[in-house]
This record gives C-alpha cells, structure tokens and sequence, in this order.
C-alpha cells in the first residue's frame, strides 16, 4: 500500500521515515503526558519538525491523530488472541479479561486514552471538530466489537448478553487497573477473577 502526504502526493524514503517518526513520538508524547500533551505542535518539537512537516504529512492535528490511531490498529492492538486449547467459557473470559489488562500497559492504549480524554466528550463535537479522528475511532469499535465476537464464536452466548459485557469491560477492568494505584489493600489480581467469574456466570 502506498503512502500519501496529505496533499495526496507520494512520500519517499525520507518522507516515509519522517512520518514513521511523527507517529511513534506522538504515541510517546500521548503515552507520557496528560491532556496537555495532546498537541500537535509539540509532537512536531519533540521530533525536531516545523509545523509545516506536519502539515505536509498529515493536514492537520486531525490528520495527526487519526493517523496514528491507524498506525496503533494496523499492529493488532485490539485484537483478542485466544489459543486454541482455551474452550470453556471461564477460560475464554479470563483470557478476555487478561488481554485487555495487558493491554493498559502498552504506550499505544495509554496515548489512545489520552487522547480520547482531551478530546471532545461529545460524539457530535468530536466529529465536527475532528472528523478524520472520530472515523479512525469509529473503526476502532468496529474492530473491538469482531474482537468479542470471534473471542466467543462456537459457544452458545447470548447475543445481547454479550453486547452488555463488550460495553462493561474496558471501564470495569480500568476501573481494576486504577484502583492498583488508589487502595492499599485491594488484592487487584483477585478482583479481576471475581470479574471473571460474574461475567462467566452472567453469559452463561
């Protein structure tokens, strides 16, 4: 697949690694900061660019986003990989659970996270203000929501179940992944068999 400025011109060598660059120091920025870091222009600082090597890659800081957004897609990121041996529903959850546990530790879902927290909250908002990010985010539900079905497929799982589970687990299992920090005395790893085991009863 050829990769394009966003002037719909074809990146050379250079071009390339300029935007290979871009990318995985927006991925750092987003990853090491808070909202504050959710900015185009220091992306640009940190990688030794003008605004105007943005702006030839990307058009915009929607552009920015929503192309690193892809970037962080096209490794597989949201996927669930479920070994072969795991067939149980218990075992099927818990690998679920696990996955997206991990997952909170990678820099690409922490600047994913961060990013969608300066963002505008509102749906509306976001897709006016930043069209090309809402869509690259819009792909990502789409992806999350194959992840859960292939997770489960070959077991007798209610349907709407299972679109209430796939909608509780990011926020139940962050709300796990926050608390590690916030309490001294939770057993965290515990919490998230209990998490486990309720979600297993419930869809089955």
């Amino acid at each position: 697949m050829t990769t394009v400025s966003a002037k719909g011109t074809k990146l050379n060598r250079r071009g390339l690694e300029t935007r290979s660059t871009l990318l995985r120091v927006a991925v750092r920025c987003l990853a090491e900061g808070g909202t504050e870091a959710v900015s185009a222009n220091l992306v640009a600082r940190e990688a030794g660019v003008t605004w105007g090597t943005v702006q030839h890659q990307f058009g915009d800081s929607d552009g920015l986003w929503a192309a690193m957004l892809e970037s962080i897609l096209e490794r597989g990121t949201a996927l669930i990989p479920v070994p072969e041996d795991v067939t149980t529903l218990g075992e099927r959850v818990t690998v679920v659970v696990e996955t997206i546990w991990n997952a909170l530790e990678l820099p690409t879902l922490k600047a994913m996270y961060t990013l969608r927290t300066a963002l505008p909250r509102e749906w509306p908002a976001l897709e006016a203000e930043y069209p090309r990010t809402a869509a690259a985010l819009l792909e990502w539900e789409r992806r999350w929501e194959q992840a859960c079905r292939d997770a489960f497929a070959g077991l007798d799982v209610d349907e709407a179940k299972l679109r209430r589970v796939r909608g509780l687990l990011p926020g139940a299992v962050r709300g796990l992944y926050d608390e590690q920090y916030l309490s001294t005395r939770a057993d965290v790893a515990e919490a998230r068999q209990g998490l486990a085991a309720a979600l297993t009863a419930y869809l089955s």
